[in-house]
């Protein structure tokens, strides 16, 4: 059930009862997917430096994103979503390691009109390879995951294998799983391969609503 208050802030829940129960059953079969194909879990900041997503995002993203500027004047923003902050830890972290498996369940945060499945706080699962030593290998089996997991909710759903995604950071056409019976938001994962690596990210909310 959910719940709201007077001050409470356009496009955010207050969540309880029985769907609390349903979204840890939920999550908990998708976590169990992901480290049945080894993947690790990864936890994240939910506060970063702004240029994180200026310099990889792209214009979709950059002008949904919630960011100021902290006591001493550095932009900040809260998190509009996941993959980027990973692409930097390819960078840093994990530059001489290959196939590195990671998956992570966060809130997110984007300014956008708020409707069914579409919230300005929202919970993203996702999951990345890190070099892979096959990139093509790495995203068939992602995709085979991303089924899987869209399967424990629905079993109609439209997979496309070949399309633009919106975020900059892409460097090849990615692929989308959508659940026609959702409508306008039926976009449930989008995914693909950038310079570290590829994966992808999907809408928890909207899994749940499928």
């Amino acid at each position: 059930m959910e719940y709201k208050v007077d001050a409470q802030a356009r496009g955010v829940r207050i969540i309880a009862g029985d769907e609390t129960k349903q979204r840890r059953e939920l999550l908990n079969q998708l976590i169990g997917i992901a480290e049945q194909y080894e993947f690790s879990e990864i936890i994240l900041p939910s506060i970063e430096p702004a240029v994180v997503y200026t310099e990889k995002a792209g214009p979709e993203v950059l002008g949904q994103m919630y960011a100021f500027p902290d006591k001493k004047g550095r932009e900040l923003c809260l998190r509009p979503e996941g993959t980027a902050t990973i692409q930097l830890l390819a960078d840093k972290h994990f530059k001489n390691q290959k196939d590195v498996k990671l998956w992570y369940f966060e809130r997110c945060w984007r300014y956008e009109r708020p409707s069914l499945g579409r919230y300005r706080e929202f919970f993203q699962f996702g999951l990345e390879v890190l070099n892979p030593g096959d990139k093509g290998r790495s995203t068939s089996e992602l995709i085979d995951i991303a089924q899987a997991i869209i399967a424990t909710r629905s079993s109609k759903y439209e997979i496309n294998r070949s399309v633009k995604r919106g975020l900059a950071y892409y460097t090849e056409d990615g692929f989308e799983i959508s659940v026609p019976s959702l409508g306008a938001q039926k976009q449930v994962l989008g995914g693909g391969a950038y310079k570290q690596g590829v994966g992808f990210a999907l809408g928890f909310d909207r899994l749940m609503l499928s």
